[in-house]
């Protein structure tokens, strides 16, 4: 093996063109520090000129994600991210490392909690990874934010329009860069208005009343992280990062028809109650010593506010006789999460092969769900405690082999007062309780650089989640129960298999990887008579291919493609056996990717993508029919007055039924995917 690269947490570098070495290519996916060619797992790095170059497309962070990597879920365009998941489970977002998600209740919003003005890079461990805990049962999606740039300004500016239209969205971004000797410091501003969005008949797509919607929306987001090198060894970053999205509320949905075929559309007019709205702020303080008894001690401390506002409506879990007929509410999820995560890793153990990764977790997240109009509980305040010790070793002692193992103990407890649901759950009385898990997560992998071009990789992890413990106990309406016999409380344990390859030499980079992910006690979202979700905890198996492929014609021209095909049963009948497939909410459709990029001259650039879906045949959910559609992209740079991008989404104008609203009919969201867009970006940096 050649010489290690470090960087620091969960952090990857990569070079432009393909390299001659696969070790030239970094990653800590086992919070230490490795060359690639020791991590049995799949990994992507979305770099900040691959998240520029879909930008000239989209907003949509899940847009990005869709179009960059194999095995997540088509973008539902909206501002919820229920039913995008990697690998056909959710995945653990992060900002800097600290946790997006919230266990206790999944309002589906972690996805949407920071724009993409302020993301330098994205990092994807892709499948469960025991070390990094709880939630990453689909992987891990480590947004990693600005850091000080070259120059002092960042400027970006632009608008976007359905063709033929006269709704336009715009955005301008500001960023501040400082770069001293021991102090680093970088804040951003940012600004959008999204207009409405039309589908490829020119029609208004529908707003999602309920969930939330990005469009007929305004956001902004505030961003400042501080870095401070004390001494040689020792450095301290403060990160804080606050994005509110709201929506204008300035239309009202139209419904469609699934059975005609008919998309949900939009109308002019004023809705009731408040407009969906995200508000989140996010803040970190890092501290990092590079010799701590010989090796590096990372010390991260957080703390995020989060709170969800959704549509409201007439539906039957609202209604109470005591607040009379017909009655309108609308529900807001609010959590606060606490953290700390510590890390020492140490090279060379003892004057041996060995590395060591050792360290401890702790999360704290307290979190109810409100019908912010009548001040009811629909889900109860509950507060969460995690506790994780963990430790990883890994050898490579032996030429051309390299062995990882490592362990991670679990212990959550889950605190809930006494309460009583909603009347139309019965007002049922239900008991509280402190019930506790335990688990002990195990993983083990094992790589073999067959030659400095070409290795593989197998492993097994053990990945860890909580089922929505919101949607549980909301719908309780049996009398008798107890938060602490409540069998649906028990945590989601996932058993995962991969073996993968890959290969990479001066014009060629491959990576295929199989997997598979099986659950004795899934987590299974089905929708209810209402469009409203609960929880089904059944055995599930899931398995699918992924496979990655960059051909460098040249220095100036690269050709691309992704594919990924995921398959998943569930048992429904409880006889131990799975039979039924899991539909669009759960996994994605069988996709391939392709893309072509060329610099015409030293300024002069572009870039065309396919994103081709197939079509799924589910025996127990709604079948799916595909769809193509191409995206174009053109780039001038000028030395002295910026960069021009022209960006056209959905090139061919093609009409289509999103891959969720096919696979989850309803009449109230069956929402078109965008017609074509057009979109023109401004950016300078002096």
């Amino acid at each position: 093996m050649s010489g290690k690269f470090l960087v620091p947490l969960l952090a990857v570098t990569s070079v432009v063109h393909a390299a001659d070495d696969i070790e030239r290519v970094s990653v800590t996916a086992t919070r230490g520090a490795y060359p690639v060619s020791t991590v049995p797992a799949a990994i992507s790095l979305i770099s900040q000129e691959e998240i520029q170059a879909q930008l000239a497309h989209t907003q949509d962070l899940s847009q990005i994600l869709g179009n960059l990597l194999p095995g997540f879920s088509p973008s539902r365009q909206k501002l919820t991210a229920a039913g995008e998941t990697l690998r056909g489970r959710e995945p653990l977002y992060m900002i800097d490392g600290v946790p997006q998600s919230n266990p206790l209740r999944n309002g589906s919003r972690d996805g949407k909690t920071i724009d993409p003005a302020m993301i330098e890079r994205i990092e994807v461990i892709r499948g469960a990874n025991a070390i990094q805990g709880m939630g990453a049962s689909g992987g891990i999606i480590n947004i990693v934010t600005k850091s000080a740039g070259e120059k002092p300004h960042q400027l970006s500016a632009g608008f976007s329009t359905p063709t033929g239209s006269d709704s336009q969205s715009y955005k301008a971004s500001y960023l501040f860069s400082h770069g001293g000797e021991s102090t680093e410091l970088v804040a951003g501003v940012s600004l959008t208005s999204t207009g409405m969005y039309r589908d490829g008949n020119g029609e208004l797509i529908g707003v999602d009343g309920t969930q939330g919607d990005t469009q007929d929306s305004k956001s902004q987001d505030l961003f400042i992280k501080v870095r401070q090198q004390m001494s040689e060894e020792q450095s301290l970053q403060l990160m804080v990062n606050h994005f509110d999205i709201q929506g204008n509320g300035d239309y009202l949905s139209v419904a469609g028809d699934p059975v005609l075929g008919l998309p949900t559309t939009a109308i002019k007019g004023q809705i009731d109650g408040e407009a969906p709205q995200n508000k989140v702020t996010t803040a970190s303080l890092d501290y990092q010593h590079q010799a701590f008894f010989g090796g590096q001690l990372t010390w991260q401390l957080f703390v995020q506010d989060f709170a969800a506002l959704y549509g409201g409506g007439r539906f039957a879990a609202f209604q109470d006789p005591t607040y009379g007929d017909n009655l309108y509410d609308q529900s807001q999820n609010k959590s606060e999460k606490y953290g700390s995560r510590l890390t020492w890793f140490k090279q060379n153990l003892a004057g041996t092969d060995l590395d060591l990764v050792t360290g401890f977790d702790w999360l704290s997240d307290e979190t109810y769900q409100e019908l912010a109009l009548t001040g009811r509980k629909w889900v109860p305040a509950a507060k969460f405690n995690n506790l994780a010790p963990f430790v990883q070793l890994r050898y490579d002692g032996i030429d051309d082999w390299v062995f990882n193992i490592g362990a991670r103990y679990e212990y959550g407890k889950l605190k809930v007062d006494d309460f009583t649901t909603l009347a139309s759950y019965n007002s049922t009385f239900v008991e509280g309780g402190e019930p506790s898990f335990n688990e002990l997560l195990q993983n083990l992998g094992v790589v073999y650089q067959i030659t400095p071009e070409l290795r593989l990789f197998a492993s097994y992890s053990e990945g860890f989640s909580m089922p929505d413990v919101g949607r549980v106990l909301r719908g309780i309406n049996k009398p008798g129960m107890s938060v602490t016999s409540f069998l649906s409380l028990q945590p989601v344990v996932s058993d995962n298999r991969e073996i993968g390859l890959e290969y990479s030499n001066n014009w060629l980079n491959l990576q295929s990887s199989y997997f598979q992910s099986d659950s004795d006690l899934g987590s299974r979202l089905q929708p209810d008579a209402d469009g409203i979700f609960s929880v089904k905890r059944e055995k599930t198996d899931i398995s699918g291919f992924e496979l990655q492929a960059q051909v460098y014609l040249n220095s100036n021209s690269l050709i691309g493609a992704s594919y990924a095909r995921t398959q998943g049963q569930y048992d429904s009948d409880g006889d131990g056996v799975v039979e039924s497939d899991l539909g669009g909410v759960n996994v994605a459709p069988e996709r391939l990717n392709l893309y072509w990029q060329q610099s015409w001259t030293s300024a002069l650039s572009s870039r065309i993508q396919m994103n081709r879906l197939f079509d799924m045949d589910f025996n127990a959910s709604n079948d799916f029919d595909g769809y193509l559609t191409l995206d174009a992209s053109l780039r001038y740079q000028h030395a002295k007055w910026g960069s021009l991008t022209l960006g056209l989404d959905n090139l061919t104008d093609k009409q289509y039924i999103t891959y969720h609203s096919q696979t989850n009919p309803a009449a109230s969201s069956h929402f078109a995917g965008m017609g074509r867009t057009l979109s023109l970006t401004w950016q300078h940096a002096f």
